[in-house]
């Protein structure tokens, strides 16, 4: 079943596929994964999952609504929101490499169809200055799991993150934020013309946020290439503080082609802490991401222009 590439409608992403960073920061596990501590984590996604369906019960249309979990702590999860008629996307990525590979190997397969998700979707770190064999090596596996998706029927979202190379970096005098404003603009535009060109095809592309609208459409512009009119782009929260991340959403709100976010840690991270550290009951925590949740779509959606 070939599907047509692209995905034009709003998508509105709770991203809690987080696993190696998230055992680490919120659990301080970094050895051994007890079966103790893997209930915990499994738990906090499940209060993450709850979040979500609240906030969708209070107003975040369930059509344009979506999460994105792993198969390892979010089996059930997944499950239920293919019961329930949720959009969610499936991560196929190893936790915690700077090299892309599929989770489960060559079996990535049976883990796909297990779920059927939404979406596949696949975390990269790629930037066209970086390691070239690395980088050439993660688009052979990208196309491969990107012609899977589209013969099998699934949409493919792709998370392509541009960490900057120390020369990058000099350049701006160790400054991020003018890495950011100044360079990663056209890197990202480099690096979609790469990964096209190496026959990678994602439906939407999942992108670090941009505060200039311009900067979104360079690379709308090439996601949209050559008969690629239906692709569409989402903006990533990156595990900013609010302010930050709703500059980011009102800039790419602004540009035709931007069909929504995925906006994860800002989301659920302080209401999970204040669990864990018992400053919250569970019925809060649910709350409070169901809220920050629809303040996203409250704040994307507002900022789109009137038609």
């Amino acid at each position: 079943m070939q599907s047509e590439l692209g995905y034009k409608q709003p998508l509105y992403i709770l991203p809690f596929d987080h696993r190696s960073s998230f055992m680490k920061k919120m659990f301080n596990i970094s050895g051994g994964l007890t079966k103790e501590l893997a209930l915990m984590v499994t738990h906090s996604k499940k209060l993450i999952f709850e979040g979500f369906k609240s906030a969708v019960a209070s107003g975040v249309p369930v059509e344009h609504a979506a999460i994105l979990v792993d198969e390892q702590f979010g089996d059930e999860i997944l499950r239920e929101a293919r019961l329930d008629g949720y959009k969610f996307l499936l991560a196929t990525e190893k936790s915690g490499q700077d090299e892309y590979d599929f989770e489960y190997g060559h079996t990535f397969v049976e883990h796909i169809e297990k779920y059927k998700p939404t979406f596949t979707k696949a975390l990269v770190r790629y930037n066209p200055e970086g390691d070239q064999d690395m980088n050439k090596r993660q688009a052979a596996k990208l196309k491969t799991l990107s012609d899977f998706s589209h013969e099998s029927g699934y949409k493919f979202l792709i998370e392509p993150l541009i960490p900057a190379t120390e020369a990058q970096l000099g350049s701006v005098g160790g400054d991020v934020k003018k890495y950011d404003d100044e360079l990663r603009p056209t890197l990202t535009a480099r690096m979609i013309k790469e990964l096209q060109d190496a026959g990678v095809e994602p439906d939407v592309w999942k992108i670090e946020g941009f505060e200039e609208p311009k900067h979104y459409e360079e690379a709308i512009k090439q996601a949209k290439a050559n008969n690629r009119q239906d692709v569409g782009v989402v903006v990533l929260g990156r595990g900013a503080d609010a302010p930050q991340v709703e500059k980011w959403l009102k800039a790419g709100a602004q540009v035709k082609g931007v069909i929504g976010f995925a906006v994860g840690r800002t989301v659920f991270w302080d209401a999970l802490v204040g669990v864990r550290d018992k400053q919250l009951t569970v019925e809060q925590a649910i709350e409070k991401i169901a809220s920050n949740y629809l303040r996203f779509y409250k704040v994307f959606t507002e900022a789109r222009p009137k038609e």
